[in-house]
């Protein structure tokens, strides 16, 4: 291991451009979106106002996933050693910086719907744990020692400002390679990523069971946490797919080739068929073992206004990728991978409104405006905030040590 001179014609110095259609559409997106969430939120009718606050978490919390899905991959090729990502690394970096700003907001979205709008009445709601109240639930107060407001607020602001921090760190440390050369930017790197994959992997499920799970609080699934750590890298790795395909498309970043793409693909198509296993492991032990107090999550998602979406999860996120990406050749191909990605993000989204929906709109359920353009204004802050950073530096980590391996990358 150790730095290279690069004899190729290539232009390491070459910077992104974040300028013309791409900077209109992500602005307009933004536009969208505010509109939508304004026009829900001022709305007289009270179930429009929680179909808003229900979208607003979904959307925080995706763009938070996806952002520490960039944070993963990077700290992943740190401690693997990997050389074939290191020409494409600045997209995952740049996902990776916008990790504070996402979880800066759904930290201000979850506070608030705690306190105001009431996402978590579940368990969060006057009585539920006081054994003279009419309200009381004994479930609820026998899980009252996790699920209470200062801890579900101190966990949310110590895991994403964890993440945050090291997202940070690595990020800042690959630039400063640029700058400085040799190998002490990547060895402390190696160390700090070690360090927050053992961080990030025990604290993402109990992430997932407090932002997501807790909004039906008389449920639970231990493997939920990894059913949600799987759509977090699955929408992680289609995010940097389509960002790497259009910025060549754009003329940038030539020696990113279709072998690079390929190990994209099946990073993709094999956490896609993971995703199903924990998806389906979570399903079948729950109908099978017939447990009433478990079966509920299930019976409720089969109902006439979910049924479809249920069905319709499993045929993008599973079906599409097993039938389109099985192919060798399919994963070579921008345009297929380009589409692939896209409807896997559009799955993932459905994924999580499935999981989030049924527990916080509990009547006149509702599918429309709010819920496309508030998904529209966050992929254009995504799409903004992500290629903005981007611009910031070279596209080529000129100086990683494994740079010669990624240019000759060949599968």
């Amino acid at each position: 291991m150790g730095t290279h001179n690069h004899h190729h014609d290539y232009n390491f110095s070459e910077r992104f451009q974040f300028a013309g259609i791409a900077k209109i559409l992500s602005i307009v997106g933004i536009a969208v979106g505010v509109i939508a969430i304004v026009i829900g939120l001022m709305s007289s009718d009270h179930i429009m106002v929680e179909r808003t606050y229900a979208n607003l978490l979904l959307m925080g919390y995706y763009f938070t996933c996806v952002c520490a899905a960039g944070a993963f991959f990077l700290a992943l090729q740190f401690v693997t050693q990997s050389g074939w990502s290191a020409g494409l690394i600045r997209i995952p970096q740049a996902m990776a910086s916008v990790l504070p700003i996402a979880s800066l907001l759904l930290l201000v979205i979850v506070g608030v719907g705690l306190y105001t709008h009431n996402l978590y009445h579940h368990w969060h709601a006057d009585g539920l744990t006081d054994p003279d109240s009419p309200h009381y639930d004994a479930l609820v107060a026998g899980k009252s020692a996790f699920l209470n407001v200062p801890g579900f607020l101190i966990r949310q602001i110590l895991f994403m400002g964890s993440y945050s921090i090291f997202a940070f760190i690595l990020a800042k440390l690959s630039y400063k390679e640029d700058l400085e050369g040799g190998l002490n930017s990547y060895k402390k790197s190696f160390k700090l990523s070690a360090i927050f994959l053992v961080i990030f992997g025990f604290t993402t499920p109990i992430w997932s069971f407090d932002t997501v799970m807790s909004l039906e609080a008389h449920w639970f699934s231990t493997m939920f946490g990894w059913y949600n750590f799987a759509a977090m890298w699955v929408s992680g790795i289609a995010a940097i797919i389509i960002i790497l395909i259009l910025v060549k498309k754009a003329g940038y970043m030539k020696w990113v080739n279709e072998n690079h793409l390929h190990d994209l693909g099946k990073l993709l198509f094999g956490f896609s068929i993971f995703w199903t296993y924990v998806w389906f492991a979570q399903f079948m032990l729950i109908w099978y073992s017939n447990i009433p107090e478990e079966t509920v999550y299930f019976y409720k998602r089969w109902e006439p206004e979910y049924k479809p979406w249920f069905w319709l999860n499993i045929l993008i996120n599973f079906l599409a990728p097993l039938l389109l990406l099985v192919d060798r050749d399919a994963k070579r191909k921008q345009g297929m991978m380009l589409f692939v990605a896209i409807l896997l993000l559009c799955g993932h989204w459905l994924d999580y409104y499935i999981m989030i929906m049924p527990g916080t709109v509990e009547t006149h359920r509702g599918f429309g405006f709010i819920e496309i353009g508030t998904a529209i204004g966050f992929v254009g802050l995504f799409s903004f905030l992500v290629l903005n950073k981007l611009s910031k530096h070279a596209l080529a980590p000129k100086h990683h040590p494994f740079m010669d391996e990624s240019l000759h990358h060949q599968i």
